[in-house]
């Protein structure tokens, strides 16, 4: 299995190696090593790979990642290569042609051609979608995160797209930390932005200006993203340290730790490209998981998720005035605090990873 991050963050090439691995593969997930790269646990079930790149972004990085890759699957005897999103997908295509009897299968975790990265970059999208539909229909499988997604895919190749989200595993460790361990203030409230997408147009640089007009409250970031840099500048810039807390990428126990602890959970993605608009963020998920309530965009998959549990609001605009209000309104509100979260044990117990492992075992047992 292969993906271009560095493997520690993602959660859903975890429990898909997991699930492989329950099930006697011998599974080996392959990525890359950046120089801040944390050492993986010790206890996994599978073997990893990371390989150091001289490149980290840009063209440069995805050919060498590539040819990498490429070079390394070809010299492994395998039965099964899954590739996890497009950049992966054609050093997966040469070297399974290299293999008798392999089967590819291909994981989109987004719309990828629809991402902001590419939808601004008209000639960088035509690139990648030339691979897509250059490879894509050559897979043996593919299964995607959500249902929109899915339909997008399965209009433009006329392919069977299966769909098994991004929910958290139930089998979550004990929330052992306390606020004071974690650095988390005791006496206000803590308003949680987590996960490793913390990008351009996901609500990051509307909430850090928002959290300014929320009294005794506090927004935590927790994890990373391409945006998150600009959003350490303009705090420091503007003297907002008490009021925007910054915590980085955090093991998954403790990422849950965290949010567990916090008041409410926030995704504000932005109906800005076709990939947000149908996004449904695994913070979801870990919300509900984690029992807090939510407070969200009006964006299709992620609303309809708040509004069928009633598990929190959805917020009306991404004016900062309107998130200012609406999360103030929602903090004030103790019963509906305490009604969003007893809402979030019943969706919890539907929206669980085993239930999704049954659309697993159709594809790969």
């Amino acid at each position: 299995m292969s993906v271009t991050n560095d493997l520690f963050t993602d959660q859903r090439v975890r429990k898909v190696c997991e699930f492989l691995a329950a099930n006697d593969f011998e599974v080996t997930l392959v990525g890359r090593r950046l120089k801040n790269s944390q050492d993986m646990p010790s206890n996994l079930k599978y073997k990893t790979k990371r390989f150091p790149l001289w490149f980290t972004r840009g063209p440069k990085f995805y050919a060498s990642y590539n040819l990498r890759l490429f070079v390394y699957l070809l010299f492994r005897r395998a039965d099964l290569l899954i590739s996890n999103d497009l950049d992966t997908l054609y050093a997966n295509h040469w070297a399974r042609k290299f293999k008798r009897n392999c089967k590819l299968v291909y994981d989109s975790h987004e719309y990828y051609c629809g991402t902001p990265e590419l939808v601004s970059r008209p000639k960088v999208q035509n690139f990648w979608r030339k691979i897509e539909k250059r490879c894509l229909p050559k897979v043996d499988a593919m299964y995607t995160v959500n249902e929109s997604i899915a339909d997008l895919y399965r209009e433009e190749y006329g392919m069977d797209v299966k769909v098994v989200r991004n929910i958290t595993d139930g089998n979550l460790p004990p929330f052992d930390m306390t606020r004071k361990q974690l650095g988390l203030p005791l006496n206000k409230k803590v308003v949680i932005m987590q996960g490793a997408g913390i990008n351009i147009d996901r609500g990051g640089e509307e909430m850090i200006e928002a959290i300014q007009q929320v009294d005794n409250a506090v927004l935590a970031i927790v994890g990373d993203g391409d945006v998150v840099p600009d959003l350490k500048k303009k705090v420091s810039e503007e003297g907002w340290k008490e009021k925007v807390l910054f915590f980085g990428k955090r093991p998954y126990a403790e990422l849950m730790n965290f949010t567990a602890l916090s008041d409410v959970g926030i995704s504000l993605d932005k109906d800005s490209n076709i990939n947000y608009r149908f996004s449904l963020p695994n913070k979801i998920f870990d919300y509900i998981h984690a029992g807090i309530p939510l407070f969200v965009s009006d964006l299709k998959e992620v609303a309809s998720i708040v509004r069928k549990y009633e598990v929190g609001v959805v917020c009306s605009s991404h004016k900062i005035e309107d998130i200012a209000k609406e999360l103030i309104a929602l903090l004030k509100d103790d019963s509906a605090q305490l009604r969003y979260r007893e809402n979030t044990k019943k969706a919890a117990a539907e929206l669980n990873w085993q239930k999704e492992t049954e659309v697993l075992k159709e594809i790969y047992l």
